[in-house]
C-alpha cells in the first residue's frame, strides 16, 4: 500500500493504489469543483474538497486504468502528479502500482558522499537506443570504470520525442520515450546491486512551455518574485504550502517508490522564497525524515553561499552538497581561454586561482564579481572537501555552448590528460558526464522536439542568444532539427581506437588509485602553470605548458604518467633530472613516497 501522508503531513498526491482500490488526490486550491474522468465512458466523478484538496476513492479499480481531472467543468487534464504518460503529455494518465515491482536491493546501504564519484547521463543520448533497458546494459561498464554514483539528467516526461528534460511537464512521470516506470526501477536495482547510487536531477523552479497542467489547477506561481522563465515559483505567497507540499512529495515519490538515493536540485538561486522557514531547508527535513538509509539532496547554486549547506543547527538550510562552478570556469579559461559572459570573473586565471579553489572548495568567497559588479560567494571555511562537486564538464557547460563542443573538443589531449587528473585527483567529488572519460567524439547539443510554433520560437531564441557572444563565429544548431538530437548521441565503437581507448585507460587507472587516497590533501604551486598535491604518500605532479620543471619529492617512484604509451600514442614520457620532474609536454605525474 502506498503512504498517503508523509510523517510531516505533506499528502501525497496523484493516483494512489490501496488493497481495494485507487484514492486519487489533487491539489487545487481556488477551484470549486473537480471530477475524475476515467477513460472507461463511465460517467464523470465528483470529487470530495478535503481543505485545498480534491479527493475520490474508487473501489475496484487497479493499476493501468487511464483517468483524466475535470475542474469546473472544463477541459479533462492530464493529472500533475501522474505517475505515467502512455500516450503523451497531453494525453490521460495511467494508475501505476509501485508495489508490483519486486526489488533486489534490499542489502543496499548507499555510497557515503565522500565516495561519491558521480557520472552524469542522458538516458536519451547515452545508448544508440535510448531507453533505461540500454543503459541499465552499460552499467557494469560504468562500475568498471570506477564510478560510484550515476546521476541522471531529468527523465520525468517532456513534450516530443525527445528532449533534454529542463521543459518539465509531467513531473511525476517517467519520460514514457525511456520506457516504463518499472524500466526506471529496473535500472536503480541493477545499479545498487552494483554497488553504485542513483541520483535524479529535479526541477522546481519553473515548469516548462507545454503541457505542464499543474498550474491549471493549483496556484504555482506569484509576482513577488521573477525569474529567467517568467513569474516565480509560489514559496511564501497565497497558498504556498500547497505548491511547497507539490514539491516535496515529489522528491520523497522518487525516493520511495524508485529507491533514488539523492537529487540534484537544479538552478536554487531561482527558488526565491522570504518564509521564515526557506522551502531548501524544509525540503531537507523532510528527506532527513524518511526512514532507511541516508539519503542526499545536491544544490545547483552559483552564488556559493555556504548557508545552502550549513547544518540547520548553525543557520543553514542543510543540504547536502553543491555543485561549486568555480573550478569548472577557471579551468577553461585556463586551457580554452573563454571569457564571454560569467567566464569574465576568470579571465587570466593563474595556477594559484586553481589552488584557492581546490583547498576551499570554491574561489569566489566575497569578492567583486567583474561581470556583474557585485560582491560574490561567502566564506566556506569549515566545509569538508564533500560538501563540494567539482567538475569540467557537465551537460549545461557543453550544451549551453553554441555547438555543443567538450572541453577535449578545443584543447590538445595532453593538456586535457593533465586536468583530468586535477579532478580525479583532489579530494572534492569529482562529476564527469557521459563520454568525457574517453573523449567522445560527439559533441552534446541543445536538442527539442516542440510543437511547430514553439519549436520556431525556441530556434530563433538560440540564433539571438548567440549573437550577442564576441567570440562565436558560425550558424547555430537547430534545437529542433532531428540531426542536432542525433549528433549528441554516444558513439560507443570508438572506446576501441585510439586515442579514446588510452583517454579511457587513464581515467579508470585514476579512478582506481583514488580508491586508496586518504582524505587529507596539500596543494602547492610551482610558477605560473605548475601544480602539485599531496595526499598522504600520493603525490601528484601537474605540468599545464610544455617544458615545465617541477620537483620532485625525495624518494619518490613514479606510479602513473598520463603520457605513456599506454594512455598517449604520441607522449612524451618525462625525464628525472637533478630531482627536478622535466615535462616536455603538458601532462601529470602521480609519485609514491615511503611510508
Amino acid at each position: 500500500m502506498i503512504e498517503t501522508f508523509t510523517k510531516r503531513g505533506t499528502r501525497a498526491l496523484g493516483a494512489l493504489v490501496q488493497a481495494d482500490g485507487v484514492l486519487f488526490r489533487l491539489w487545487a486550491p481556488e477551484v470549486k469543483q473537480v471530477e475524475l474522468v476515467l477513460e472507461n465512458d463511465t460517467a464523470p466523478m465528483a470529487m470530495q474538497p478535503v481543505d485545498e484538496y480534491f479527493e475520490r476513492f474508487v473501489p475496484g479499480l487497479a493499476a493501468g486504468t487511464r483517468y483524466r481531472f475535470r475542474a469546473d467543468l472544463g477541459s479533462p487534464l492530464p493529472d500533475p502528479a501522474s505517475r505515467f504518460q502512455p500516450e503523451g503529455i497531453h494525453g490521460p494518465s495511467e494508475v501505476v502500482d509501485p508495489n508490483q515491482y519486486r526489488w533486489g536491493d534490499q542489502a543496499w546501504s548507499g555510497v557515503p558522499l565522500s565516495q561519491c564519484v558521480f557520472y552524469e547521463l542522458h538516458v536519451g543520448t547515452f545508448t544508440p537506443e535510448g531507453t533505461f533497458r540500454s543503459a541499465r546494459e552499460r552499467l557494469e561498464y560504468l562500475r568498471d570504470l570506477g564510478i560510484t554514483a550515476i546521476e541522471l539528467m531529468p527523465v520525468d516526461d517532456f513534450p516530443g520525442r525527445w528532449n533534454w528534460g529542463y521543459d518539465p511537464a509531467a513531473m511525476y512521470a517517467p519520460a514514457r520515450a525511456y520506457g516504463t516506470p518499472d524500466d526506471l526501477r529496473a535500472f536503480v536495482d541493477a545499479a545498487h546491486q552494483l554497488g553504485m547510487a542513483v541520483y535524479l536531477d529535479v526541477i522546481y523552479n519553473h515548469f516548462g512551455p507545454d503541457g505542464a497542467y499543474a498550474a491549471a489547477f493549483g496556484r504555482f506561481f506569484t509576482d513577488k518574485h521573477s525569474s529567467p522563465w517568467g513569474q516565480g515559483i509560489n514559496l511564501d505567497d497565497e497558498h504556498a504550502a500547497g505548491a511547497r507540499g507539490f514539491f516535496i512529495d515529489n522528491a520523497l515519490y522518487w525516493m520511495r517508490e524508485f529507491h533514488i538515493d539523492g537529487l540534484r536540485l537544479d538552478a536554487t538561486h531561482a527558488l526565491q522564497d522570504d518564509s521564515q522557514t526557506h522551502f531548501l531547508a524544509e525540503l531537507a527535513s523532510a528527506v532527513r525524515a524518511l526512514p532507511g538509509r541516508r539519503r542526499y539532496l545536491i544544490a545547483e547554486d552559483c552564488r556559493n553561499l555556504d548557508v545552502l549547506v550549513r547544518p540547520q543547527s548553525a543557520g543553514g538550510y542543510g543540504l547536502d552538497a553543491i555543485w561549486a562552478d568555480d573550478f569548472h570556469h577557471q579551468i577553461r579559461n585556463f586551457t580554452a581561454g573563454d571569457t564571454d559572459g560569467y567566464f569574465e570573473d576568470y579571465i587570466e586565471t593563474t595556477a594559484e586561482d586553481l589552488a584557492v579553489t581546490l583547498r576551499q572548495g570554491w574561489y569566489y568567497a566575497g569578492q567583486k564579481s567583474r561581470h556583474d559588479g557585485e560582491p560574490r560567494g561567502t566564506d566556506p571555511a569549515g566545509l569538508p572537501y564533500d560538501r563540494f562537486v567539482h567538475c569540467i564538464q557537465n551537460h549545461d557547460q557543453i550544451g549551453n555552448r553554441a555547438k555543443g563542443e567538450r572541453l577535449h573538443h578545443q584543447i590538445p589531449l595532453d593538456l586535457y590528460r593533465a586536468v583530468s587528473t586535477l579532478l580525479l585527483f583532489s579530494p572534492t567529488m569529482p562529476l564527469l558526464f557521459m563520454g568525457q572519460e574517453w573523449a567522445a567524439s560527439s559533441p552534446f547539443q541543445f536538442f527539442t522536439d516542440h510543437s511547430e510554433e514553439l519549436g520556431k520560437a525556441v530556434s530563433e531564441g538560440r540564433k539571438r542568444e548567440f549573437k550577442k557572444f564576441s567570440h562565436f563565429q558560425g550558424e547555430v544548431p537547430d534545437p529542433q532539427d532531428p540531426a542536432t538530437f542525433q549528433r549528441s548521441k554516444l558513439n560507443w565503437d570508438e572506446l576501441q581506437h585510439p586515442p579514446h581507448r588510452g583517454v579511457l585507460n587513464w581515467y579508470r587507472d585514476l579512478l582506481q588509485l583514488r580508491r586508496e587516497l586518504p582524505a587529507e590533501c596539500e596543494v602547492a604551486v610551482h610558477g605560473e602553470r605548475g601544480m602539485s598535491l599531496r595526499r598522504g604518500r600520493y603525490h601528484l605532479l601537474v605540468a599545464m605548458s610544455e617544458q615545465l620543471r617541477l620537483p620532485l619529492p625525495a624518494e619518490a617512484t613514479i606510479k602513473l604518467q598520463s603520457n605513456d604509451s599506454r594512455y598517449a600514442d604520441d607522449g612524451q614520457p618525462v625525464s628525472i633530472e637533478a630531482n627536478q620532474v622535466v615535462f616536455q609536454q603538458p601532462g601529470a605525474i602521480v609519485v609514491v613516497t615511503p611510508e
